[in-house]
């Protein structure tokens, strides 16, 4: 025992910490490297696309753009933001975007907190229903024959109400509101709270992990959603964001004509890939800056929900 404390020092190299052998740190250098460059494999894309749109016509058309701006210039994105169908589409988006993700958090909540409960009727019967929904569904076309007889094609509805509920979300809520102990809804009970009152007083704010990763989930996949939009809308009024810029992209000979009236001196500088470029910055930014602001609660959230079976 004496010999096995005297060696544990031995174990440390010179600064205190804890030897480790060459093979160690060779996994170690390995590993940076490989996620040094996953990550720069990652973010080139991004960066090629952010250079482009602040580049000049002559430096884009000559491929000298690589990942910083050659010849700065904010002409396109004047061009862009003076649109008036990217600027209709933007509007559609987040109006879609900001309700959609209000009503699926919503109706989320309501089909989660039932199912929580163990003593709750017909239990196993229901959340099979859900998980059946979860695998299966109509199809397209028995789908789209029922928007248009409840008089949803083309209109703004028909781009989020078919996803209202995800049940993969559902089941995360449902998992996160089992762990509650059931002692905090017994005494709101005995002092006379109803369910109602117990769901959006005590269950809810003692949520917000789950209901923040949830809401980002639903926010991301409405804003980049266009697939409803292809099947639902023929309405240009009623164009998602994404909607358009799929169009902007495949129309690659029509970019400027699509991007709004040509005027001579503003345009001078601007080619159809810049303003492709500059249309996916515009569309991709808002999104983008919403995830800091519910990172902390990201991954709390998705571990505790998902904890339980």
């Amino acid at each position: 025992m004496a010999q096995m404390n005297a060696a544990a020092p031995r174990r440390k190299g010179k600064t205190g910490g804890i030897r480790t052998s060459f093979g160690d740190k060779l996994f170690t250098t390995a590993n940076y490297l490989f996620f040094c460059l996953l990550g720069a494999a990652t973010l080139f894309p991004f960066l090629n696309i952010i250079a482009k749109s602040l580049s000049s016509e002559g430096a884009v058309v000559s491929g000298m753009v690589t990942v910083y701006p050659i010849d700065f210039q904010l002409g396109t994105y004047k061009l862009v933001l003076g649109n008036t169908q990217f600027l209709n589409s933007f509007k559609i988006t987040a109006f879609i975007t900001v309700l959609g993700t209000l009503l699926s958090l919503l109706f989320t909540v309501l089909s989660a907190y039932p199912l929580s409960k163990p003593n709750l009727a017909f239990r196993k019967p229901l959340l099979l229903v859900f998980i059946f929904t979860m695998l299966f569904n109509g199809g397209l076309i028995p789908t789209y024959l029922l928007m248009q007889k409840i008089g949803m094609v083309n209109t703004v509805w028909s781009l989020f109400v078919p996803g209202l509920i995800a049940v993969f979300n559902m089941l995360v809520v449902k998992n996160f509101f089992e762990g509650i102990p059931e002692s905090l809804e017994e005494s709101a009970k005995l002092d006379g709270a109803s369910n109602v009152r117990i769901l959006f007083s005590i269950i809810l704010p003692l949520s917000m992990p789950v209901l923040a990763t949830i809401g980002l989930f639903y926010a991301v996949t409405l804003w980049n959603s266009y697939f409803n939009a292809m099947a639902y809308i023929t309405d240009p009024a009623l164009k998602p964001l994404q909607l358009y810029l799929k169009e902007l992209i495949d129309s690659t000979s029509d970019v400027m004509k699509m991007a709004g009236e040509v005027d001579i001196n503003r345009d001078l500088n601007s080619t159809p890939e810049a303003v492709q470029a500059a249309s996916i910055i515009t569309a991709t930014l808002p999104i983008l800056f919403v995830y800091p602001f519910l990172q902390k609660y990201f991954v709390k959230g998705v571990l505790v929900g998902s904890v339980k079976g």
